[in-house]
């Protein structure tokens, strides 16, 4: 059976990829972000994951206001980098893992989640970046994926509690696999920003730090909030926040944090890294 080695949870400001493209790793501006990723790699290293589940939002590359579906996931053989993130390279396409992805359909439209299921799928920085910070010296990222996108762009929004609930189905349905696989799940995005209006710089320092602390102790905590009342809490955009509780929400039983990383500003947004294992 499937095994799920642990989660790791990321922001994915695009402005990171110039810095990356720049080599600016060191650059005083970036460093104490840049600083928090070499534990994380260590981990990976120990834990050696073959596939990673990856929630992340689309930022109008697949979807737009248009069409623009609750929940979709990839099935297909390879996703394609058609965002260079502001500055990184386009990077060469990421492995598929089609079987674990139809079992994570199957799975998820019986626990009755109306799923939109992508047979060809466009990864942004959203998906690109974390992946790039994890795996830095690889040309092609030595794991296959899945992406599972959430809306965090036009409302109505899926409530944290529904994305929680579908964190715990995807995490049952990986333990469900019936393959010798270890799985990363990996969560991206915010964490408190405003990129835009009357309160464009807005970050919410003591409210994301509860957050994180959260994730470890109380798990369901953020599920109390409207997705009203995460704006107003960590700004427009800090609601993808989501994809930080569906990660957290797929691993089983209680966690230990491995490693934590938090600071402010990177171009406008509170940057947050975490990682945690099961007990």
């Amino acid at each position: 059976m499937a095994k799920i080695v642990g989660s790791i949870t990321s922001t994915h400001v695009p402005a990171l990829g110039r810095a990356i493209a720049q080599n600016l790793q060191e650059d005083p501006y970036w460093k104490p972000f840049f600083d928090g990723f070499p534990p994380v790699r260590e981990w990976l290293r120990e834990v050696k994951p073959d596939v990673a589940v990856v929630f992340y939002n689309d930022h109008g590359l697949n979807f737009f206001l248009d069409k623009l579906p609750t929940f979709a996931l990839g099935a297909a053989e390879q996703y394609v980098n058609a965002d260079e993130g502001w500055g990184i390279p386009t990077l060469p396409p990421f492995r598929g893992d089609p079987a674990l992805s139809w079992h994570l359909i199957n799975a998820l439209i019986e626990k009755e989640f109306d799923l939109t299921t992508c047979q060809e799928m466009l990864v942004d920085h959203a998906f690109t970046l974390p992946l790039k910070l994890l795996w830095p010296d690889d040309q092609i990222c030595p794991v296959r994926t899945v992406p599972v996108c959430i809306n965090t762009v036009q409302f109505p929004l899926p409530s944290a509690a529904r994305c929680f609930k579908l964190g715990e189905a995807v995490g049952k349905a990986i333990e469900s696999w019936d393959e010798d696989q270890r799985v990363v799940i990996i969560g991206t995005g915010g964490l408190s920003h405003q990129l835009d209006g009357t309160r464009a710089g807005f970050t919410n320092k003591a409210f994301d730090l509860k957050f994180m602390e959260s994730l470890v102790s109380d798990p369901k905590w953020a599920t109390q909030y409207s997705i009203e009342d995460l704006v107003e809490l960590t700004g427009t955009q800090g609601v993808e926040l989501l994809m930080w509780l569906a990660a957290r929400a797929a691993l089983p039983g209680k966690v230990r944090k491995v490693h934590a990383n938090y600071h402010i500003p990177i171009s406008n947004t509170a940057a947050g890294l975490m990682v945690l294992e099961n007990l």
